[in-house]
């Protein structure tokens, strides 16, 4: 096969994967889905686990149990005890999910990237001036979660939630053929904005889960209420929330984005780079000096 003709195909695999997974009816393919996976039938819950296994690189094998009630039950599983052992150095933030690395690096200016050639301004994602200009000069990391991942978010530091700004938006896919095609998708699909402080240095973090198709939903455990398109609850929503490092904060229905912001004065840890695969627990950012 010519290189011309093997291009080629990559795009037309592509085209058909962007037209199956958006060009489609979303919202009520997710709330569609959010019904389905909630189906406590044994044999409607066996034969979706188990397409899912076909579909998927799905390993359960860190499950906390393996018995599952629903398809939801599996998406939304725990991990036993010790499978995500946490790096406990004290200027260390570490990922929140397990997930595979997007686009990562410096905050240049109020921008960043979303994919190659395509940046996004952050007041479209945050839509608060002053945390934008918090987040000027920082670190940026996106953190992708595949279908078959672990769906459950946990806390970079010790740290004190004090505001989630909830948005209501769209729900594109958010693979890496849709982040090449979609301008601005982060800014578009439905999302919270977490805002914390750490407990040792005072610094401010933020974490924004991007909500996507089939997902639509955002369960934060400090907040209670469920997050999704149908809510009609404030849209800003203070609170006092402590978390140690490693602690749980919630968790998304299927699969997702995490973009993490660290202010000025922490970089990348090594080996954070584009298409890296992490897992919850080990190193992301690291404060400097």
């Amino acid at each position: 096969m010519t290189v011309r003709a093997l291009l080629a195909r990559v795009v037309l695999q592509e085209d058909i994967n962007f037209l199956l997974t958006n060009r489609m009816p979303r919202q009520l393919l997710t709330r569609f889905m959010g019904w389905f996976s909630k189906i406590e039938q044994p044999l409607v819950r066996d034969i979706s686990i188990a397409i899912w296994k076909l579909f998927a690189d799905l390993d359960l094998s860190d499950a906390r149990t393996t018995y599952f009630r629903s398809l939801h039950d599996c998406f939304t599983r725990q991990l036993r005890e010790g499978a995500r052992p946490l790096d406990s150095a004290a200027g260390v933030l570490v990922s929140p999910c397990d997930a595979i690395v997007g686009a990562c690096g410096a905050v240049s200016g109020t921008a960043v990237i979303q994919a190659k050639g395509f940046p996004y301004p952050l007041i479209d994602l945050l839509g608060d001036p002053a945390l934008v200009e918090h987040c000027r000069g920082g670190s940026y990391v996106t953190l992708r979660l595949t279908s078959s991942m672990y769906h459950r978010f946990h806390a970079p530091h010790d740290c004190l939630v004090e505001r989630v700004t909830y948005v209501s938006g769209d729900v594109w896919n958010v693979n890496p053929i849709a982040l090449k095609r979609v301008e601005r998708l982060f800014c578009k699909n439905e999302r919270a904005i977490i805002e914390a402080t750490l407990a040792d240095s005072g610094h401010r973090l933020v974490l924004v889960p991007v909500a996507a198709i089939l997902v639509a939903s955002i369960r934060l455990h400090f907040i209670d209420v469920l997050l999704h398109l149908r809510y009609r609850g404030p849209r800003v929503i203070p609170c006092a929330a402590t978390f140690a490092k490693g602690e749980e904060m919630g968790w998304f229905q299927h699969g997702s984005t995490i973009i993490v912001f660290a202010p000025k004065g922490f970089a990348l840890c090594e080996g954070i780079s584009q298409g890296a695969r992490i897992r919850m627990g080990q190193a992301l950012l690291r404060l400097l000096g």
